[in-house]
């Protein structure tokens, strides 16, 4: 291809490219993008991204990680080059996963009532039972407007075939969202002309449509709620997103020790006296919301918060338990949850699973863990995930040995061909290739819902590397969907 900033760049027929056609045509989308940048140099563009990285670091805009019993914190990687998606494949997209959302919380709602899914023989009880993350607790209780995922993301991946498949939902406290924004302004300060070129959709409406969801679920009988964004503090590693939205929301940030709770309701402490709070969007997992229900030896959360909760004083969002539902062992019952609660298809494909923890699934496996991707079934951040035909054959027989001992923690999945696109590798001083997927925010509320237009691109910066997150060394994209 005739293309300066693109000398480099490799093009492979067995993958799908986002820019570039078959014939290694640029595809039409990107020709008005392709015109703009074809004026910079590799030099500007080395410029540009040095000066994005002091924009991030000097915003605060970083992430730990965690690992060799040492915590690093890092700029969060940003790719000058934006995605797009056409208003057609979004529209899919979109109904895609709110179908998911709701089908997800009605799930939810079923699994800790009358667990009618179950009697009926689609979802084994014991898938439920043995989840870490179901909260006998929450059995019987109605969570504030009957909602238990009031933000979701669901991550996605285009396959080689240009189909769109779902490759995990996350309702626990799904990250990611803060980047969504900050790369776009990123992007409109180093090259705010091409924004000219484009009718592109906005996404810093989000904090807008998290607080009039959040109001939503207030407590029967209160009328102007009070909102606040809970905190484990400044060391976990999305510190900045909390900080983030809260400001964006004009809500306070607080921890577990700016909370009290009195006679079942929950007060902020202020420098005008206690104040009641009414929603809680909570960045704290189950085990540590409260002390005297879960972890005895938390520091992170309220004493006395989950009896407010459960007398309806106080909501909590995400709702605790929610987390039985995005377990990896019941996505692969994902296509029978939406026919199941809602009566239709799936829009969205999964990828086919397989669970170590039936016998049949488990031989295949074995026997064929070389073409596979085993990922334990509550971990995230791309942690614990094993790629066979990355693995030599003794760490091979490691993970054998592993999943049998664990066969409950454990799935299996085909490697996906993800989607590739253009990327500017700092290293090489060019744009290369590189695999990116697709994470989504869908807002649910009573009798309101909110699909943010314009997800969270994670690239996979290092050279045929498929895992995309930032823990792992992956990066993101500013990600544009047009206007009709």
């Amino acid at each position: 291809m005739d293309l300066p900033l693109f000398s480099s760049y490799s093009y492979k027929k067995t993958l799908f490219d986002e820019v570039f056609e078959k014939d290694e045509k640029i595809r039409d989308m990107y020709k008005t993008l392709f015109k703009v940048y074809s004026d910079r140099s590799i030099d500007d563009f080395k410029s540009l991204n040095e000066k994005a990285k002091a924009s991030f670091f000097n915003q605060g805009i970083t992430f730990q990680v965690y690992g060799n019993n040492e915590t690093k914190e890092k700029i969060f990687p940003f790719d000058l080059f934006p995605r797009i998606i056409d208003n057609t494949e979004w529209d899919h997209i979109e109904k895609g996963v709110l179908q998911r959302s709701k089908a997800l919380n009605l799930f939810l709602w079923d699994v800790y009532h009358d667990q009618n899914i179950i009697k009926a023989g689609i979802v084994p009880k014991e898938m439920i039972t043995s989840s870490v993350n179901f909260l006998e607790e929450m059995v019987g209780f109605d969570p504030p407007g009957g909602i238990y995922n009031h933000i979701s993301g669901t991550d996605l991946i285009k396959h080689s075939d240009g189909n769109y498949y779902v490759l995990e939902d996350n309702i626990r406290c799904p990250s990611g969202v803060s980047y969504v924004i900050c790369n776009r302004t990123a992007l409109k300060r180093a090259l705010f002309g091409i924004f000219n070129q484009y009718k592109i959709q906005t996404v810093t409406d989000y904090a807008q449509n998290l607080l009039e969801i959040l109001e939503t679920v207030k407590p029967e009988g209160v009328d102007n709620p009070t909102c606040v964004v809970l905190t484990p503090g400044v060391f976990n590693s999305a510190y900045y997103e909390h900080s983030y939205l809260a400001k964006g929301m004009g809500v306070e940030l607080v921890e577990g020790r700016d909370l009290f709770v009195e006679n079942d309701f929950v007060y902020m402490k202020t420098i005008n006296g206690p104040k009641r709070v009414d929603v809680i969007y909570r960045r704290v997992d189950d085990i540590f919301i409260d002390p005297d229900v879960f972890n005895p030896d938390s520091v992170l959360g309220v004493s006395g918060l989950f009896s407010a909760y459960l007398k309806g004083h106080v909501c909590l969002v995400n709702a605790p338990g929610t987390g039985v539902a995005d377990d990896k062992a019941i996505y692969t019952y994902m296509p029978d949850i939406i026919k199941y609660y809602l009566n239709e298809k799936p829009i969205l494909k999964n990828v086919h699973t397989y669970h170590c923890s039936r016998p049949d699934d488990m031989k295949y496996i074995l026997e064929n863990i070389d073409n596979l991707v085993i990922k334990p079934v509550d971990e995230s951040g791309g942690y614990g995930i094993s790629i066979g035909n990355k693995l030599t054959q003794e760490e091979i027989e490691v993970v054998k040995s592993t999943i049998q001992k664990h066969p409950r923690k454990y799935i299996a999945q085909p490697i996906m061909s993800l989607s590739v696109h253009a990327t500017y590798i700092e290293e090489e001083e060019s744009f290369e290739s590189r695999h990116v997927d697709l994470r989504t925010f869908t807002l649910l509320g009573k009798d309101k819902d909110f699909i943010l237009k314009g997800g969270l691109t994670r690239v996979a910066l290092k050279r045929g590397n498929l895992v995309v997150n930032s823990s792992q060394g992956g990066g993101s994209k500013d990600t544009w969907v047009l206007k009709k």
